[in-house]
């Protein structure tokens, strides 16, 4: 059961258009919202699924009572599992799911308009150039590109987004401005290694032209636009902390 009315993208860029907006939905339930997920998944429920929707938003609900459903259904009773294990390992299984539904809705799209073997391609490596949900959510992205930064400081010493200094202060990609051409081949190098760098909430990369800041607590990058932050409330934050860090508390 999606929740909205059917929706049936038919070109390889519709059909990847639907698979971002449901896969940021479920990024922003396994991030920002983790608290409400958590909550709506009672054990004592039915069977419980977790929808990704084409709007960028999620829900939890029981799967559709038609057989076979008009969309490919995710993994049945996630809030089963929620008290059987720790939370992170709990999410990041919740997030191994979401990746293969999403897949699943994607090709299902593919195969009923007839997508042929250039264009199923096409669709897979465009889906494939997004880390997946289960990397964003279990910080294997981020741990990816420490790796990647860590070589790439032995040639330049400029900082980054995922290299942020110890500070009290909110850390954010500074204004760009005139520079001599020595500088400007310094930034190119910077902007490449910058373009690694993955939103917390949304997954998607780092760009030079939009407002981040970074998490005092976990260390993950956000769009400031994702977490409702402004460059002039930045500056009057102490202590940042992302919507995730600000609701973890201690479990039953």
């Amino acid at each position: 059961m999606d929740g909205s009315q059917p929706y049936n993208p038919r070109t390889v860029e519709e059909v990847f258009r639907d698979f971002k907006s449901r896969r940021a939905g479920i990024i922003k339930a396994l991030t920002t919202d983790v608290e409400e997920f958590y909550q709506r998944c009672d054990p004592e429920k039915e069977n419980l699924c977790l929808y990704g929707l084409p709007n960028e938003q999620w829900e939890v609900n029981l799967p559709a009572e038609e057989v076979p459903p008009e969309l490919p259904e995710p993994a049945l009773g996630i809030n089963f599992a929620r008290d059987g294990m720790p939370e992170k390992d709990w999410l990041a299984l919740v997030a191994v799911h979401g990746d293969a539904w999403l897949l699943a809705v994607a090709f299902y799209f593919g195969a009923r308009f007839g997508f042929d073997k250039a264009d199923r391609k096409r669709l897979f490596n465009m889906i494939n150039d997004l880390p997946t949900i289960f990397e964003v959510v279990s910080g294997v992205a981020k741990k990816q590109l420490k790796e990647k930064s860590t070589v790439s400081n032995h040639s330049s010493s400029k900082s980054k987004p995922n290299s942020k200094a110890k500070g009290s202060e909110p850390k954010f990609p500074k204004a760009s401005s005139p520079k001599d051409d020595d500088e400007e081949g310094l930034d190119e190098e910077e902007d490449e290694e910058h373009g690694d760098t993955l939103c917390g909430s949304c997954g998607e990369n780092y760009a030079s032209d939009e407002f981040w800041i970074c998490c005092d607590i976990c260390e993950r990058w956000f769009h400031g636009s994702c977490v409702n932050i402004t460059p002039a409330r930045a500056e009057h934050i102490k202590q940042y902390k992302c919507p995730a860090c600000t609701n973890k508390r201690a479990r039953p």
